[in-house]
């Protein structure tokens, strides 16, 4: 086995973490989409999509380091929002704690002296800075435009790219 029994723990709850991220990204996409505020809709839904995928890639490095895979259990996602920026600003604190959790997971490894599960978190390192700047400026965004023009977010997310033109999962 690859994995110490510790960072094998560590890897499965983080598993769990994800999970149940992408269930509260799922979550906020159905605000939004409940509200007619596709652009911000399908925004969540790419992002329940990507937490989904990063889960899956955590479950695949476990097993890959030899390692059982024990998927935790999952709390049920918040469902209840006061605002968009109520939304953002719950997706901006979750990604931060989730740079702290891989942090550990980092430093976990580092302990154990694995290099591979050390190149492995490498990515999810840098996909933090990503998803943390990404929350940080839409948060920005929609206080800067205000709860009563959430169609100049619409507007501003479609022409940046920031949303896929096409997401089954919001249509």
């Amino acid at each position: 086995m690859l994995i110490s029994d510790q960072l094998e723990k560590a890897l499965n709850r983080q598993v769990g973490r994800e999970m149940g991220a992408s269930l509260q990204y799922l979550a906020i996409a159905a605000y939004f989409d409940q509200q007619a505020l596709k652009q911000l809709a399908r925004f969540f839904y790419r992002q329940a999509d990507e937490e989904r995928t990063h889960a899956l890639k955590f479950l695949h490095f476990i097993i890959e380091a030899g390692g059982k895979v024990t998927v935790p259990a999952i709390a049920a996602p918040k469902g209840e929002f006061q605002s968009a920026a109520d939304c953002a600003q719950l997706s901006l604190d979750w990604e931060n704690e989730v740079t702290q959790q891989i942090y550990e997971l980092v430093d976990c490894a580092h302990g154990d002296r694995n290099y591979i599960a050390l190149r492995f978190l490498d990515w999810f390192v840098t996909e933090q800075l990503e998803e943390v700047s990404l929350m940080d400026n839409l948060l920005a965004i929609i206080k800067r435009a205000g709860e009563d023009s959430l169609l100049q977010v619409e507007d501003y997310l479609s022409r940046e790219s920031l949303v896929p033109a096409e997401e089954g999962a919001a249509e």
